[in-house]
């Protein structure tokens, strides 16, 4: 499964039209929300009566057929203007409410791993994103590749060439699934769903093993020596987004409690600051990309670390310089592109010492400040950069993992405080030569890590 997302250019009329489907979705979305949640309320009223649970009020169904089956039953009154969207658009909205009253009774219920999720909330026309997705119908790349055909709103005008998506559906080897309309910072985007036949790769270099410290310094330092600068794309984009932030204040905005509707000057001056956070949103997708991919094509074996990103993004003094890494999405991409290319990702536990490991004797520091940013062995003399050597050691996982087999590597129960000790992995060279294989593995270590 694989998405093709596009760029469009709406006419006037085509982006009413988009913009009646999705309201038309956050209409039978809110509606299943108020019915399933005026039901639990009554429930809950009754109990507090003391009626007992087979007396109370019959629960509703909180799947998509049985949202859908109520949704037919009282759209004429809900809804008299139904058929003037498609049918994809009320199925947007009640599959939206269905998926999201499930995640939230499966994370009660801890059935959910992660953050808990909490109740659905109802959808506003002014804080919502507009979005409609299309299962059935017309759903096409016309021959020319720059237009698709989408049920009810006919061919759309791409703002760029559709050739890649085209070229596998030509061969045969791609099958269009659905299609997803949706509005972002001002800009409108459809994503088709690919079913794929992927052909089997193999990495340029299949027994090569390559490690990866992400950090703020510099975006990914590889234990080949290579330096990957850190863009700062938010950083540079700072002073114009501020600039634009205060003409947008100085313009007359939108009021709720009076009623006030925004002018066209603050509504071009939205429009202006959307762009900007979307340039730098791109700026930083297709960075990232090309490392992924130059990264999941070259090596046979990557190894990363499983930073705690979330926990970084609560430091208010580095969060604005973490989030514009993207940290997290590069491990993401890195785990799925592994698998197209025949490769095989692997992820260093959280507490595994990279940075206070010595890379040529394996001695480990006690303590090691981040401030220290060049590593000094003193039962060696090693003297080399904080990055790389963490860098090498990860890249060393790779051999210990090799030799273990399956299962974690030095599995001694991991804690938070590292002990300093001798060598634990002699003569280790990165780079050691491991047999390309599909999968992710999970290596744990008895030691803590720095941030």
């Amino acid at each position: 499964m694989q998405a093709y997302r596009f760029a469009l250019d709406l006419t006037p009329t085509q982006e009413r039209a988009v913009l009646a489907h999705a309201g038309a979705a956050r209409v039978a979305h809110n509606w299943a929300l108020a019915r399933v949640k005026a039901v639990m309320d009554q429930r809950a009223a009754e109990r507090t009566y003391g009626i007992g649970e087979e007396d109370l009020t019959p629960a509703p169904g909180w799947s998509l057929p049985a949202l859908r089956r109520e949704w037919n039953a009282v759209k004429d009154d809900v809804a008299p203007w139904w058929r003037e969207c498609s049918k994809e658009a009320y199925n947007t909205g009640l599959d939206a409410c269905a998926r999201g009253l499930k995640n939230w009774w499966n994370s009660q219920t801890s059935a959910r791993a992660g953050r808990r999720i909490g109740f659905p909330r109802f959808k506003s026309r002014r804080r919502s994103t507009p979005t409609v997705r299309f299962t059935t119908g017309a759903i096409r790349v016309e021959p020319d590749r720059r237009r698709v055909t989408l049920p009810r709103l006919g061919v759309l005008k791409l703002h760029e060439s559709a050739r890649k998506l085209a070229r596998r559906l030509d061969a045969g080897t791609a099958r269009l699934l659905s299609a997803t309309v949706r509005r972002e910072k001002g800009r409108w985007h459809v994503a088709f769903c690919v079913e794929i036949d992927r052909p089997e790769r193999v990495p340029r270099l299949p027994h090569a093993v390559v490690g990866v410290d992400v950090g703020l310094k510099h975006l990914a330092v590889l234990s080949t020596g290579q330096l990957v600068p850190n863009p700062r794309h938010l950083l540079d984009a700072t002073r114009r987004m501020r600039r634009l932030a205060r003409q947008m204040s100085r313009r007359v905005g939108p009021d709720r409690r009076t009623g006030q509707q925004p002018s066209n000057r603050w509504e071009r001056s939205r429009l202006q600051a959307a762009r900007a956070h979307a340039r730098v949103t791109n700026l930083r997708r297709d960075g990232l990309h090309k490392l992924s991919t130059r990264l999941t094509r070259m090596y046979g074996v990557v190894v990363v670390e499983d930073l705690n990103v979330a926990g970084m993004l609560r430091n208010r003094r580095v969060a604005r310089h973490v989030a514009d890494v993207g940290l997290g999405e590069l491990r993401r991409q890195l785990n799925y592109k592994t698998l197209w290319n025949g490769g095989r990702l692997i992820v260093a536990d959280r507490w595994y010492p990279s940075s206070k490991t010595c890379s040529a004797c394996g001695t480990v520091k006690a303590k090691l400040a981040l401030s220290v940013r060049t590593y000094t062995c003193t039962v060696c003399g090693l003297n080399l950069d904080r990055d790389l050597n963490a860098a090498r050691n990860l890249a060393a996982l790779a051999a210990q993992l090799d030799t273990a087999g399956s299962g974690p590597v030095a599995g001694r129960g991991a804690d938070r405080k590292t002990r300093s000790g001798g060598p634990v992995a002699a003569n280790r060279q990165p780079g050691t030569a491991v047999a390309g294989k599909t999968g992710t593995a999970s290596l744990q270590s008895g030691a803590a890590d720095r941030v």
